[in-house]
Parts: structure tokens; sequence; C-alpha cells
């Protein structure tokens, strides 16, 4: 079921499709209100592990499990009902043991600089929050082609694995300083039919070494 929030007079209800959020423009800001969600999953199966059953899954999945499993990382892993939302069902959540991160893909206006944000799923965001932070000027959402082409992943599906396809270093990960407190960190293996559970510490070391990235820490 899709809740929407009311909205003052001044506001302009914008859906921006690419990111699959609902955004609402007040005063000249972008400000992130709700996520929504539908989810109706019956038996959730965690795997120590890439799954046993490798059979139908989308090359960009594979990839990430061969690149895990050669840096020696510990994950595990879940199938389950495709997810459209920046906010995954709390089933998921509860059978990981993890929340998965809020993944926003964002760009400036000239469509120029792009930024991967990783944030707590129960944060809201604004603009302004971080622009200041990052000392770029106004950020928006980019696009579901930009996304692609980027980093290899389709709205619904966005992850820090993603990175992983990035291989111009075209995109800068910027990281909510609440994530990096968690053990663990939830997130797609590049598609929103299945989710990961990694150490945190090993995402944001090994991994990120690994592909060749580093990241920025912001308060929002």
């Amino acid at each position: 079921m899709r809740r929407k929030g009311s909205l003052p007079n001044s506001a302009i209800a914008i859906a921006d499709l690419s990111s699959n959020v609902e955004l609402h423009a007040v005063e000249g800001d972008l400000i992130l209100l709700e996520n929504f969600y539908l989810c109706d999953m019956e038996k959730l199966s965690l795997n120590h592990g890439r799954p046993a059953e490798m059979e139908g899954r989308q090359e960009r999945e594979v990839r990430v499990y061969d690149l895990l499993d050669s840096l020696g990382i510990e994950y595990w892993q879940i199938d389950h009902e495709e997810v459209n939302t920046m906010e995954v069902c709390k089933e998921i959540d509860e059978a990981l043991g993890a929340t998965i991160c809020k993944n926003l893909f964002l760009c400036n206006r000239q469509q120029t600089d792009f930024y991967l944000l990783m944030m707590p799923d129960d944060k809201p965001f604004k603009t302004k929050d971080i622009t200041g932070q990052l000392g770029c000027s106004r950020l928006s959402f980019a696009s579901a082609e930009k996304m692609e082409e980027l980093l290899d992943i389709h709205p619904g599906s966005v992850s820090v694995m993603g990175l992983m396809n990035d291989h111009e270093n075209k995109v800068q990960l910027v990281v909510d300083e609440d994530v990096l407190k968690g053990e663990f960190v939830g997130c797609h293996p590049c598609v929103n039919t299945s989710s990961l559970k990694l150490r945190t510490s090993d995402v944001f070391s090994t991994f990120l070494k690994a592909v060749n990235h580093n990241y920025l820490v912001v308060r929002l």
C-alpha cells in the first residue's frame, strides 16, 4: 500500500521514476519524505555465502559473488521477491539480521559529478544537508540511464556493490557516519531480488580498496 504525506500549500509533489521515491519541492529544496514498500514473503532462507542455485541469475549478480569470494569476504545472502523501493521490507531486514541502507544515486545539475550516498533508512534526506558538507552545487537524483552506464544497476537495485562496475571512478561514495557505526551492513548484489549481509569493516576496507574507490563521511 502506498502511503502519502500531507502537502503544504507551497509544496509541489515530484515523482522521480529513476529512484522510486516521492519528493516534495519546498522553498527550492528537495526533501525525501517517505519511502514506500510492499512485500508478501512466505519463506526467506539465509545462505552463508553464494546461493546454492546459480542458474538463471543475472550476470551482474554473479559477478558480485565472484568478487566477494575472490577477496575472501564473508557474507550472507537471501533471495526474495522484487522490491522496487529505497526501503526494503521489514521481513528481509529481520531475516538478514542487518538493515539495508538507503542508497541514493545523485548528481549535480550539469551531470558531471556523480555521488552514491549511503545512509540509514530511517533518516530523512535533504539536499542542503549534504551539499554544504561536500562543498558542491545542489544535487538531484541522477537518471536511470546514468545509473546503468556507471554502475550497471537498474533503479531499485542501487548498491555499494555497483562501484565494482565504475572502472573510471566517476562515482564518489558518500556515507553517513551512522552507517559506519554498525557491525554489519546490508545491500543488494546489484539486483533487487537478493540481499546481502556483510561486515561493515569488510565493505569499507577490503571491498572498496579492491574496486579502487574511497569514501567521504557526512553527518545527516
